[in-house]
């Protein structure tokens, strides 16, 4: 079945936030559009060139199954957000190429240091990110529905995971 990665922008919006809806229902949580997607709906969409990037993954249908964002904090460092997959992609791979999709935008613009932050639960997502090399760097909770504690994951950009050829 094709996937295809292309850019995104704030039109892009409602499809990328009715499939993080999916995943917060998959795991139970309890969200509000408001609460949750403060950067889609706020005046500074902290997304758009050459401050940032959004994209989508879709399938056949035109769907959008998958979402990486990054955001380029100052010269050297590059935070991803963003990235969610449906539940039937994961494990084989399509995470991975989103989100390096997102370093390569990153490591083109000089950065040479990633970050993000991800929910405790999800616990695929830790393993992609340990796979690519990102070391958990810290823990966070947000004032949220959930009271949602996050780890956090950096690594050095443009150069391959340890103990990788």
């Amino acid at each position: 079945m094709p996937y295809t990665i292309e850019p995104a922008n704030r039109s892009d919006a409602p499809d990328v936030m009715a499939l993080i809806g999916r995943v917060f229902d998959e795991y139970g949580f309890n969200w509000t559009a408001d609460e949750e997607f403060w950067d889609f709906l706020g005046p500074e969409y902290p997304y758009d060139p050459p401050r940032g990037q959004m994209w989508v993954m879709r399938d056949q249908t035109g769907q959008v199954v998958g979402s990486v964002a990054v955001e380029q904090l100052d010269e050297r460092t590059a935070e991803f957000h963003r990235l969610y997959l449906d539940a039937r992609l994961r494990g084989a791979g399509r995470g991975r190429q989103l989100l390096e999709t997102a370093e390569g935008w990153a490591i083109a613009r000089g950065c040479v240091r990633g970050i993000l932050w991800s929910d405790t639960n999800f616990l695929d997502a830790h393993r992609l990110y340990e796979r690519m090399g990102y070391e958990r760097s810290g823990q966070r909770q947000l004032d949220d529905l959930n009271q949602t504690v996050e780890y956090g994951f950096e690594r050095r950009l443009g150069e391959p995971p340890a103990g990788s050829v």
